[in-house]
Parts: structure tokens; sequence; C-alpha cells
């Protein structure tokens, strides 16, 4: 859910296939915007190609957890910023309240700086215990065989699924199994300076508003240091997914093996936030918004489209904001994420780590996480009560993002996207400073993209 890059997929592989080579892990039976702050991803790396993929095996049947006064400490892995650290911390206390021979030490990291730790761990055959995990990059980590089958411990404990939303699920699900467990949902929404609506005398935006509407008022609420709307085009997630989808088109095919973001339904999008940086110029480059660091929380713009977990920081702001659906295109759609958690394989405590996981996706954290504004609760039975609806961190409309589910896609999760998302955003990124120009870009990035999709399947 974030926008900036972790190593390339070519690393990551030969990361992870030094550590299959490591010891055995422990006998065990046989992973999801974004919190931290945008950032400006440096480039890629050329591809090389990725390791083959670890065999797919039968979950086995787990033995019934043994009881034991045994003192254990487990590590938990988290990126966020110290306000999300406080609130894990606090959440691993009452844990270890409740199981008094677990002890539970939280690190949390920026975005990039987790996800470089993380790789780092893994070679050296020392990750944290339970680690949280980018949906999309799910697959590259459980693929290679780094994270522990969570399937035959659901089954065991009954732990039932049934109150999860189903996409919340997808992309956790293999065909043996689940190797992680969403702890929310982050359908994309749009945020509003109220304040900046009501000096321009606009209306609040609402579920009849369209493109033409976005730009039509968007002029009204531009004027000097200020702009209508502000989204980061390097990932998909915050806009250009959904408004690809919007327009009745597709960033990928069916079975991820081609890139379809030079379609003609495309290319409609594309030349939406074209028009809106630099016909109407109501929304600023790449290059002007970074004088403001997060262009909404500063006060200089009335708009920018985000999930949920940016409410936390929103709610210090000065000024007056809420929350409406995105504009529709030829139809209304959106991107959804998750956050999710997992164990690695090589833990020596499967049990507690499992143990830990149940409580972390389970009602005590979604509702610890809900009230303090991360996230959308993975659970329906959480998400649609008050302590989701009526939360008191900002006085917004929190109904907004439950019907945003009722029309969200998954944003997609295969081996491989973060090297295919960095070939996109990196290659489009200096179309959107003006200098380089659009349909000629997309023809040079998307027959990389397309090398990227055809190595990670291999």
């Amino acid at each position: 859910m974030k926008v900036l890059k972790v190593l390339s997929f070519g690393l990551l592989a030969l990361i992870l296939l030094v550590t299959a080579c490591s010891p055995a892990a422990p006998t065990a039976p046989a992973q999801p915007a974004a919190p931290a702050a945008t950032a400006q991803p440096a480039p890629a790396q050329a591809a090389t190609q990725p390791a083959a993929p670890a065999a797919t095996q039968a979950p086995t049947q787990a033995a019934a957890p043994a009881t034991s006064s045994e003192k254990v400490e487990l590590t938990f892995s988290v990126w966020g910023d110290p306000e999300e650290l406080k609130v894990l911390q606090s959440l691993a206390d009452d844990f270890s309240k409740e199981n008094p021979n677990i002890k539970i030490t939280v690190t949390v990291a920026d975005w990039t700086t987790y996800w470089d730790k993380l790789q780092t761990q893994l070679a050296a055959g020392t990750p944290p215990d339970v680690f949280a995990m980018d949906a999309p990059l799910y697959p590259d980590y459980q693929s290679r065989g780094v994270i522990m089958n969570l399937q035959p411990y659901i089954d065991r404990d009954k732990f039932d699924l049934s109150d999860y939303y189903p996409t919340a699920l997808q992309c956790y699900k293999t065909p043996d199994g689940y190797y992680g467990l969403p702890r929310d949902v982050q359908p994309s929404v749009m945020y509003y300076n109220k304040d900046m609506f009501d000096a321009a005398k606009v209306p609040y935006p609402d579920d009849t508003w369209t493109w033409d509407t976005v730009i039509q008022e968007g002029q009204k609420l531009t004027k000097p240091n200020q702009y209508a709307i502000w989204t980061d085009l390097w990932d998909m997630e915050l806009y250009w997914a959904s408004a690809i989808w919007q327009n009745g088109g597709q960033s990928l095919s069916p079975d991820n093996s081609k890139t379809l973001i030079g379609e003609p339904a495309a290319m409609g999008a594309w030349n939406w936030f074209h028009d809106m940086i630099f016909k109407y110029k109501i929304m600023p480059t790449p290059a002007s918004a970074q004088q403001f660091g997060d262009p909404f929380e500063s006060g200089n713009v009335a708009m920018t489209p985000a999930g949920h977990w940016v409410v936390p920081l929103y709610s210090k702001v000065s000024f007056h904001w809420d929350v409406a659906p995105l504009p529709k295109g030829k139809v209304r759609a959106g991107v959804m994420n998750s956050v999710g958690f997992v164990i690695a394989k090589a833990t020596k405590h499967p049990e507690e780590a499992w143990l830990f996981e149940k409580y972390l996706v389970g009602k005590p954290g979604q509702t610890k996480v809900t009230a303090d504004g991360l996230g959308v609760p993975a659970m329906k039975s959480i998400a649609n009560s008050d302590l989701f609806l009526k939360q008191t961190i900002a006085p917004i409309h929190e109904q907004v993002f439950l019907d945003a589910m009722n029309y969200a896609q998954v944003k997609p999760c295969f081996r491989g996207y973060n090297e295919w998302s960095t070939a996109i955003g990196d290659g489009m990124t200096p179309i959107w400073n003006g200098d380089a120009d659009l349909k000629t870009t997309l023809d040079q990035i998307i027959p990389k993209a397309d090398d990227i999709l055809k190595n990670a399947q291999k």
C-alpha cells in the first residue's frame, strides 16, 4: 500500500534462494496505500531470472498445542510510524498479559527500511517470528518457502474465516491453504478539505461526482499555491488503477501475463490525469508537490484519494475535512488493498507465533487497530459495528469506506509485482513532470513490464 519500492524482484529471489539453503527450520505443520510517508523510489535494478518456486505440498495436520510455562520471546516487525508503534506495542502488551509466558518484542520502521531489513534477516536465517505483509508482495514470499503454512493450524483450531471480507482473503489464499491472514482492508476513497470547498462555494463531493465534475469544480478550487486535487501517480493503489477500471479498462490480463495500460480504455484514464496537470492545471506535477510534503496534510490541495491508513495523520490537521466516494467514470470502481501478518517458516516457536497471529488478525487485534483508526476491519462484524462507524479519532463518514467495499476491486497480487510496478512508476514519472510524451513513453515501458511478468512466471 505504499508508493515506495522495495528491493527488486531479482534481488529478492536471490536472497530467498540463499535462505532456502540455510539450515532447516524446526519441524512445524506443513502471509498486506500507506502508513509510512510517501517518497520517490530509487530506480529499479534490471530483472534477473527468479528462483524456481518452492514445491507445493499438501498441508499436514497440526499436532495439538502443548501446554507449557516455558518463557518464550517472539519478535514482531511491521512498517509504520511512531504512532503505529504505540498501538501495536499496546496490543502486544495486552496479549502478553493474557499469555504471561510469551513476551513480544515489537519493531517498527519506515517502509523502505522495513523491507531492506527483512531481506537481510531472511538471508541470515534470522527473520522476525511474525511480520507484516503487503498483499501484492505476498506471492513472492509465499512461493519461495520462507513463510509458514497456517492452514494446518486453522483447521486444527477451527479458526473461523467466514466473517472476513472475501476480498480481504483473496490474495492470501493458495491451493494448499493460507500462509498469511489480513489485518484490515483499505478501499480507496476521496478525502476533501471542507474549508477550501466552503471558501470557493463549491458543494462537497458526493456519489454524483464524475470525472467531468472534478475538472469543472476543480478549476474553482485552484488558485496560487492551491490545487484542486493531488495523487501520487507512481503507484497504482492511490488512483490510477481505480481510474482505469472506472473507464472500463484493465491494468493486466486475467493471468497476469500481459500489461494492458496502453489499451484505449487505460489511455482515457491517463489522458484525464494528464489534462488535470497540464491543460486545466488543477493538479500539481510530482516535482511541484514535493515542496508540500503531503499536499493534503499541508493544506495545499482540496482533494486526495487514499485508504484509511491516513486517518490518524489527518486527524491532527487544523482544517475540517471528510471523505466521499471516488468520482465515477463510465462505471463506479475503486481499488482495495490489505495489510496482513505472516509467520516465518524459520520460527523456533510456531505454536506461540500462531497464538499471537490469531490474536492480531482476530477480534482482539482488529478491535484495537480499529479504535485507533489504522484501517477498515477485515472482519465484517467489526466493520459494521459502532466501533468502526462511530470511532472518535476523526468526525468523518466512515460508512463511505464500507460502501466502497461494494465496488472495490483487489489490487493485483502476483510474483514480480514489485519489479513490475517499479518499472511503470519510474518509467511514467517523467510524463507527469512534463519531460516525456505519454504515448511514446508507454510504448517503451510496456514491453519491459511484460518481460518482467514473463520472467516472474518461470
